[in-house]
C-alpha cells in the first residue's frame, strides 16, 4: 500500500473532520485506509451469516474471500444443463432446519427424498430383497451402536467394529452400507473415525430434500449488500494490536475484530499466519482434528437404462466407497442423469485417477447391474474437493484421537478480537450447510456481546 505525502497539521485537522463525518467508520488517517468494525475471512455459509447478521445490528463490516465466487463449499455447475451441485445438495431434516425458511426466500427449490426409494444390486447383476435389506439394516444400526458404546476414547471405529463383527467386514452388502451411510454421513474412512464419537452430532427432524435448482443461489442471497472483496486469499491475521490487521495477497485492512470463517483444511494447512500465535489447545484442535473428503461424478445420458422412478441406486463392489451410491437425478429433473460417489479413503485416491479411469469404472459397476446396454456418456463431470486450494476437504468428522469438545474449542473466541465460525466449529450440527450458518451467527452474537 503506497503511502500518501505528509499533510501540513492544519489540513491534517480537517481532513481528518471531513472523513470522520463523511465516513461510517474510523479511518486510518496514516494510510487512508477504513477501519471496519468486523472483517469476515470467507463468503461461505458461516462468513455470510456472520457479516449479514452484524451488517444489521448497523456494524460496519468488509467480507475477504480468496476465490472468485461466494458461497465456499455451496459451488454449483450449471453447464451440463442441470444444476450439479459440486459441494452441498441436501437439507438435513428441513424440519426447524433455518436453512429450510432461508432457502424458500431465497428461490431455492427442493425435491423430497425418500431412502425407500431405493434398489441396491449385487456382484450378479441380482437385486436385494426388501427382506434382506431390511433385516441387514436393522442388524447394521444395531452395530453402529454397539460399537459406540464400546469403543475406548482413541480407538478408531474400525478397530472396535473389527473387535466386535469381525463376520461383516467382507460382506459386500455390510461394506455398501458402511460407505455409502456410514462414511458419507461422517465425512471420513471407518479406519480414521473416532469410534465412540462417530455420531455424536444432531439432527433436525425430517426427510431430506435434495436442492434441484442450484445451492448457490443462498449464498448469493445471503450475500446481497454486503462489501465483499474477491479474489483475496487472506495470508496473515495479526491481532496484537488494538486493531486486528489481515493482510492479503494485494494488501492490508484494519478492524475492531475478526470473524475467521475458512474451512478447517485451511486452518491445518497454515496457510494464515496467526499473530500471536494460537493457543496451544486451539493448536492441538486443529492438528488432531480432520478434514473429510467426498467426491461426486456427473454423468449423462440421452436415454435413461435404469428404473427412472427409483432415487437412489446401490451396488456392492468388492472394494469400498468405490462407486456404490448412485441419485437418480432423473426423478426431479428432465435429465437422464445419474450422480454417484467416492467415499472413505477412496474418496482422496479417486482424485489421481484420470477420467477414463473413473469413468471406466463406474461404467463397469452399472454394467454389472444393467448390462452391456450401458453406454458411455454424453456428460461427465467430477470433484476434487481434497485439493481445491481455498478448502482442502469436504467436510470435518470427529477422528479417531480427536476428543468431540475440540469442536468447541476451535468455537472458542481468542483474546478480545479474534472470532471464529464454520461446520467445524459446530459441535452438534458439524458437516452441515445449516451448522456453518448457525455457528455464523453464533459469532455474530459473540462480537456484539463485547461492545
Amino acid at each position: 500500500m503506497k503511502f500518501r505525502k505528509p499533510t501540513p497539521r492544519r489540513a491534517f485537522t480537517l481532513l481528518a473532520a471531513v472523513a470522520t463525518f463523511c465516513l461510517p467508520f474510523p479511518v486510518d488517517l496514516a494510510s487512508q485506509s477504513p477501519i471496519y468494525d468486523v472483517i469476515v475471512v470467507g463468503a461461505g455459509a458461516s462468513g455470510l451469516a456472520a457479516a449479514k447478521e452484524l451488517q444489521e445490528k448497523h456494524k460496519t463490516v468488509l467480507v475477504i474471500e480468496a476465490q472468485d465466487r461466494v458461497g465456499g463449499r455451496l459451488r454449483t455447475d450449471y453447464s451440463p444443463g442441470l444444476a450439479f451441485d459440486e459441494g452441498a445438495s441436501w437439507i438435513h431434516g428441513p424440519r426447524g432446519n433455518p436453512i429450510t425458511d432461508l432457502a424458500a426466500e431465497a428461490g431455492l427449490v427442493t425435491f423430497l427424498t425418500s431412502d425407500n426409494s431405493l434398489e441396491i444390486f449385487g456382484q450378479n447383476g441380482k437385486v436385494y430383497s426388501d427382506t434382506v435389506l431390511d433385516a441387514e439394516f436393522s442388524r447394521y444400526e444395531a452395530a453402529l451402536e454397539e460399537v459406540q458404546a464400546e469403543a475406548g476414547p482413541k480407538e478408531s471405529f474400525l478397530e472396535v467394529f473389527q473387535r466386535l463383527q469381525p463376520q461383516h467386514l467382507n460382506d459386500p452388502l455390510w461394506s455398501y452400507m458402511l460407505s455409502a451411510y456410514l462414511e458419507f454421513d461422517v465425512g471420513g474412512d471407518i479406519s480414521k473415525m473416532s469410534g465412540r464419537q462417530f455420531q455424536s452430532d444432531e439432527k433436525f427432524p425430517g426427510e431430506d430434500v435434495i436442492v434441484t435448482n442450484g445451492y448457490d443461489k443462498l449464498a448469493r442471497f445471503l450475500a446481497k449488500d454486503l462489501t465483499i472483496r474477491l479474489n483475496e486469499p487472506v495470508t496473515g491475521i495479526n491481532y496484537s494490536r488494538p486493531e486486528v490487521v489481515v493482510t492479503t495477497k494485494s494488501g492490508s485492512y484494519k478492524a475492531h475484530a475478526v470473524v475467521c470463517t475458512v474451512p478447517l483444511g485451511i486452518l491445518k494447512s497454515g496457510m494464515i499466519k496467526f499473530v500471536p500465535d494460537l493457543p496451544t489447545k486451539t493448536q492441538t484442535a486443529i492438528g488432531k482434528m480432520q478434514m473429510g473428503v467426498v467426491n461426486k461424478f456427473l454423468l449423462i445420458w440421452d436415454a435413461p437404462f435404469w428404473n427412472s422412478k427409483v432415487q437412489y441406486i446401490g451396488y456392492t463392489p468388492k472394494e469400498k466407497g468405490h462407486f456404490n451410491y448412485f441419485v437418480n437425478l432423473m426423478t426431479f429433473s428432465k435429465k437422464p442423469a445419474l450422480m454417484t460417489f467416492a467415499f472413505g479413503d477412496f474418496a482422496k485416491q479417486s482424485e489421481g485417477m484420470t477420467d477414463e479411469a473413473a469413468l471406466d469404472e463406474i461404467l463397469s459397476n452399472l454394467k454389472a447391474i444393467y448390462g452391456p446396454k450401458v453406454g458411455k456418456p454424453k456428460v461427465f463431470l467430477r470433484t476434487k474437493w481434497s485439493v481445491q486450494p481455498y478448502t482442502l476437504g469436504s467436510y470435518s468428522y470427529a477422528a479417531q484421537g480427536a476428543d468431540i469438545s475440540m469442536f468447541d474449542t476451535l468455537a472458542e473466541p481468542v483474546g478480545e478480537r479474534l472470532y471464529f465460525a464454520g461446520e467445524h466449529t459446530n459441535r452438534l450440527y458439524r458437516g452441515t450447510v445449516h451448522g456453518a450458518f448457525l455457528s455464523g451467527l453464533e459469532a455474530a452474537k459473540e462480537v456484539l456481546e463485547k461492545d
